[in-house]
């Protein structure tokens, strides 16, 4: 015990052997169990993000019968062509949910008594793990589809389809897998700038509600530790240099932004408030020295998916900062 701690403090030279492992972490056998459900989550991760990063979208077909509206061969092909792409779309929704049920039972984990959440972070750093790759995927997730502006054509065109056909009382198979609470539930997900993020807020969010007996500071610390440590990882040679890849440094800035964001959510004052437990100075200013490449959409997360950055008790110096 205590070596997390003294990464936090700074004592390296005593400790220098210790980060969170977000590289070789394997669970113990009291881990077992809650990292099996959680790693069979995860194991679909690449493939959602793969299938994202495909999405081609179905933008002429669309103009092309919106333009021609009495042409029935180009309202079939457009109709062809956006179902399988609302069924993709529904898959990643689906595991939204599932990445949803996955956090939070690693929320219980790290954050229940007797243990504080320094200490949960040391006993358990496999599940560390896990939620920092749920977080990382969930940023990556989210960069990728704010560059697809055709998720929410495709899906639109697809809801006002629905609405018409329904009218003149056509039999739609699709309804059979996307009917119409699914498609109302769809359409709040992909209407969010960052739908995983904000998942991701929600569901830390409702723990903190659902289970009353815990203290907010189980929670938010466990949050904070986490920001902190990727924070003295990232600036501290004697850390980072030992990463096996360049990707680790990555994954590493995207969970420290994550962790940020939902302590944001999540803490009364959040995360920019003199009071906060995070070093929200020296996040920016570890992220700031990366490549801009690297960087640019995790400042804009900051910016823009935070809850209380432009609060009048954030200091004007970290606003200065991220503008």
């Amino acid at each position: 015990m205590g070596n997390l701690l003294k990464v936090l403090t700074r004592e390296i030279e005593n400790y220098p052997h210790f980060f969170l492992d977000f590289e070789n972490a394997q669970p113990t056998e009291g881990e077992r169990d809650v990292w099996n459900q959680v790693n069979s989550v995860l194991q679909d991760s690449e493939n959602i993000l793969s299938g994202l990063q495909s999405y081609k979208g179905a933008g002429q077909e669309i103009r092309d019968a919106i333009q021609n509206p009495s042409d029935h061969m180009l309202q079939e092909r457009a109709w062809n062509s956006v179902c399988p792409l609302v069924i993709k779309l529904k898959k990643f929704y689906s595991f939204s949910l599932r990445l949803e049920e996955g956090l939070q039972s690693l929320l219980e984990c790290l954050t229940c008594p007797p243990f504080t959440p320094t200490q949960h972070l040391e006993r358990e750093q496999a599940l560390a793990k896990q939620f920092a790759e749920i977080l990382h995927f969930t940023l990556r997730f989210d960069e990728l589809k704010m560059r697809i502006p055709a998720i929410q054509n495709d899906f639109s065109y697809y809801r006002r389809t629905i609405s018409r056909n329904r009218i003149n009382n056509m039999n739609l198979d699709i309804e059979n897998e996307v009917n119409n609470e699914m498609a109302n539930r769809m359409s709040l997900f992909y209407a969010e700038a960052t739908p995983m993020l904000k998942t991701l807020s929600n569901a830390t969010t409702n723990f903190v509600t659902e289970n009353k007996t815990l203290p907010l500071e189980n929670t938010t610390d466990c949050l904070s530790t986490m920001a902190s440590v990727c924070k003295v990882m990232l600036e501290t040679p004697e850390y980072s240099s030992r990463f096996s890849s360049d990707d680790t440094l990555l994954f590493c800035m995207r969970v420290m932004v994550g962790v940020i964001i939902l302590y944001d959510h999540v803490h009364p004052n959040g995360a920019f408030n003199k009071s906060s437990k995070i070093d929200m100075k020296g996040c920016i200013k570890v992220l700031k020295e990366q490549p801009a490449d690297n960087v640019e959409g995790l400042l804009n997360a900051l910016k823009f998916t935070t809850k209380h950055l432009n609060d009048e008790s954030t200091p004007k110096n970290i606003r200065t900062m991220l503008q």
